[in-house]
C-alpha cells in the first residue's frame, strides 16, 4: 500500500537578514532597552575584526561579553554564561559565530530562565528531560555555514566529564533574528569550509534518506540542495575563492538544510548523528567528519530497509540510471564516500588512526545514551549500529 505523507505542524518565526553589509541594522532588530551579551568563540571573530564590527555598531547600547564557546560547545563551559547572565542581568543575548556558538548560546538564553538545574533539560541518563518552558530573547551573527541552527530551535551540548554529547530543543528557542552575510565567510579556513558543506550535505540526507511517503516537492527539494552542495563544493572549499554568489549560496543552502522546511510530512532518521555524536564525545574527531565516517557505512548496512530512496538517490542526485538496483545503490555509495573526500575528509575510523578497539566503546556510549532503537522505523539496534562502525574500520 502506498505511504502518505505525513501530517505535520511548520513554524519557524526566525527573522533573516540575508546580504552585504547589514551588520548596522543590528540597531534597528535588537530593542534599545535590551542589556545585551555577546556570546562567541575564541579566534577567528577576534582575529578577523567581525566581533569589533558588531561592538562598534552597538557602542551606544549596555552590552558585555562572553568568549571561549568551544567548536563543540560544552555544558561546563555555558553553565558558566548562565552564570553571568543571571548575576548581571542581561535581558538579551547575541551569538556571534557558528553553529557551535548558535547552539551555546540557544542553552544559556533557556537555561538562564530554566526553573531548576539546566541539567535537566537534557535526557539520555543526564538529567531528566524536562521541557523548556521560556528562554530569553536571543540573535545571530552567522560567520560559519554548516549547522542551520540559525533558522531552527535545536542544539548540541558536550558534556566533558559524562563523555556525552546531546540535543536539545523548544519552541521558545528559535532565534528572533540571524544576520547572514556570505562576505563573512571569507576569513574561514579550508578545514571549515568542508565541514559546513559535509555538515548541510548530511542533515539534509537524515530528511530525505528514509522510504518514500508521497512527498514529492519535498524530494525534489533535498534533492536541489544536494545538488548545489555538490556543485559548489569544489569552489568552496578553496579559501581564496571570494566569489560571493557561492559563497551566497552556500550559506543559504546550509540555512535551508535544517530550517524546518525539508522535515515537514516526511520520516526522519538521524541515526548518522546520533553515532557520529558518540564519535566526537570520545575521540574529539569534527562533527562533520563523523558524519563523513558514518554515513557511507550506514548506507550500506541499511540498504534493504532504504532500498527505494537510495535507488532515487542514485538516479535522481547522481545521474546513475543504468544496471540493477543493488549496482545502482553501490555507485550512489561510493560517490558519496568519494565527495567527502574530494573535500579533504576520511571516510573509514583508519584515517584518523583509529582501529577495531573503537566498536565495542562506542557501541557502549550508545546503550548508556538510550540510543538503542533508532532510525526512522526505530529498528535500528545496537547490533546494527555495531555493524555500521565495523564496516567503517
Amino acid at each position: 500500500m502506498a505511504q502518505e505523507m505525513l501530517n505535520f505542524d511548520y513554524y519557524n518565526p526566525t527573522h533573516i537578514i540575508f546580504g552585504k553589509n547589514r551588520l548596522e541594522e543590528l540597531n534597528q532588530v535588537i530593542p534599545a532597552d535590551k542589556k545585551v551579551l555577546l556570546l562567541y568563540g575564541g579566534g577567528s571573530v577576534k582575529k578577523f575584526g567581525t566581533l569589533d564590527k558588531v561592538k562598534a555598531v552597538l557602542k551606544t547600547r549596555e552590552i558585555g561579553g562572553f568568549g571561549g564557546i568551544e567548536a563543540n560547545p560544552t555544558y561546563e563551559t555555558l553553565i558558566k554564561a548562565i552564570k553571568l547572565v543571571k548575576e548581571e542581568n542581561y535581558d538579551f543575548l547575541l551569538a556571534v559565530g557558528g553553529g557551535s556558538v548558535i547552539d551555546g548560546t540557544k542553552f544559556v538564553a533557556a537555561g538562564a530562565l530554566f526553573d531548576g538545574d539546566p541539567i535537566n533539560i537534557f535526557g539520555s541518563g543526564i538529567g531528566e528531560n524536562r521541557p523548556i518552558t521560556e528562554a530569553l530573547p536571543f540573535g545571530t551573527v552567522l560567520t560559519l555555514p554548516a549547522t542551520g541552527s540559525e533558522m531552527n530551535s535545536g542544539g548540541v551540548v558536550t558534556f566533558v566529564e559524562k563523555k556525552a554529547k546531546l540535543g536539545f530543543g523548544s519552541p521558545f528557542t528559535y532565534p528572533v533574528f540571524s544576520l547572514l552575510d556570505p562576505e563573512l565567510t571569507y576569513t574561514l579556513p579550508t578545514r571549515q569550509l568542508a565541514n559546513g558543506i559535509m555538515d548541510a550535505y548530511v542533515h539534509v540526507m537524515e530528511q530525505y534518506m528514509t522510504y518514500p511517503v508521497g512527498a514529492l516537492l519535498q524530494d525534489r527539494y533535498a534533492e536541489s540542495l544536494l545538488q548545489t552542495l555538490i556543485e559548489i563544493g569544489p569552489d568552496v572549499i578553496d579559501e581564496n575563492n571570494h566569489d560571493y554568489n557561492t559563497r551566497a549560496t552556500f550559506m543559504w543552502s546550509a540555512t535551508n538544510a535544517l530550517n524546518g522546511t525539508l522535515s515537514r510530512g516526511v520520516p526522519q532518521d538521524w541515526a548518522s548523528h546520533g553515532l557520529g555524536h558518540e564519535i566526537t564525545a570520545l575521540y574529539g574527531i569534527d562533527h562533520a567528519r563523523t558524519l563523513a565516517i558514518v554515513l557511507p557505512s550506514l548506507l550500506n548496512v541499511r540498504r534493504n530497509e532504504k532500498r527505494e530512496k537510495l535507488v532515487q538517490y542514485a538516479e535522481r542526485v547522481w545521474g546513475v540510471t543504468t544496471g540493477t538496483q543493488d549496482a545502482k545503490i553501490d555507485a550512489a555509495i561510493a560517490k558519496t564516500r568519494e565527495f567527502f573526500e574530494s573535500l579533504g575528509a576520511g571516510t573509514k575510523f583508519s584515517d584518523y588512526g583509529l582501529g577495531e578497539e573503537v566498536v565495542d566503546q562506542l557501541v557502549d556510549q550508545l546503550e548508556r545514551h538510550g540510543l538503542t532503537s533508532i532510525s526512522e522505523r526505530g529498528d535500528q539496534t545496537l547490533e546494527v549500529s555495531r555493524q555500521i562502525y565495523t564496516n567503517a574500520l
